[in-house]
């Protein structure tokens, strides 16, 4: 599958402040970047740093003027779309370490004040079995509202609320794979059906002794996602951060299939 993407961000600054943006799809086997367009503003000051995992890029900033980006690229997404349910967990103490860090509470992604509930919940099922019960329970009990979060809003809160956008359903998701002992990752990405067309949240989970993407919101499948970057949660993966006074004017993102 072959992804035209398209971004433009417009922020207002009053002062100096630092910046790190992060809205660059990385190539990999499974997504190769057949061209792209990164135009900035001008800064006092542009670096790039690898993001977590050595996944994607981080691009800092040091801006004293409204700052806008646009940004273009044409993705080949060559993954197989896969049944997960038949595939087994790996046991915490044969984990690799880059895998092991995804098992413990975060931020956003409280697991260790939900496992009560997945073990009453889904305490039947075990492996991929259990994450697909999982996704399928957020999608069927979970209402997509983009009014019902904000920035501070964790997986406890969606999970009591029963509704969000698509951070929000990944972080119960990857809560609640943490606290059935299986690791799981946020990803930002880019997927062609979002509506309203916007950044994608998907989570990871890490099944037979590998990463799957897993979709709670049901907008996207994992042979049409673009991965931009992964983390433990929303936090490690911000499209863009501020250190200093911002103010939003405008943002558009665009995806969409080349027939």
């Amino acid at each position: 599958m072959i992804l035209q993407i398209a971004v433009h961000l417009h922020y207002a600054v009053q002062a100096e402040t630092d910046i790190i943006l992060q809205i660059t799809v990385p190539s990999f086997a499974d997504q190769r970047v057949i061209s792209e367009e990164v135009l900035l503003s001008d800064s006092l000051y542009s670096s790039s740093v690898l993001g977590e995992e050595r996944f994607g890029e981080r691009r800092l900033l040091h801006i004293n003027k409204d700052f806008e980006c646009h940004y273009k690229a044409c993705i080949d997404i060559d993954r197989p779309l896969l049944d997960i349910q038949p595939l087994c967990a790996v046991a915490p103490h044969r984990l690799p370490n880059d895998a092991l860090r995804y098992l413990m509470p975060s931020r956003y992604c409280q697991s260790d004040e939900l496992q009560s509930f997945v073990e009453s919940e889904f305490g039947d099922s075990g492996g991929g079995e259990r994450i697909v019960r999982i996704r399928d329970w957020i999608f069927e009990n979970f209402r997509y509202s983009s009014e019902a979060s904000n920035g501070q809003t964790t997986a406890v809160d969606t999970f009591v609320h029963r509704q969000g956008v698509c951070r929000d359903f990944a972080h119960v998701l990857i809560a609640l794979a943490r606290a059935s002992s299986i690791p799981a990752r946020f990803v930002s990405a880019y997927a062609p059906y979002v509506t309203p067309q916007d950044f994608h949240a998907v989570a990871e989970v890490y099944l037979d002794n590998t990463w799957h993407l897993v979709d709670a919101t049901g907008m996207a499948a994992s042979n049409q996602i673009a991965r931009i970057g992964v983390g433990l949660d929303a936090a490690e993966v911000s499209f863009l951060s501020s250190f200093g006074p911002i103010m939003f004017q405008n943002q558009s993102v665009r995806v969409t299939v080349n027939e």
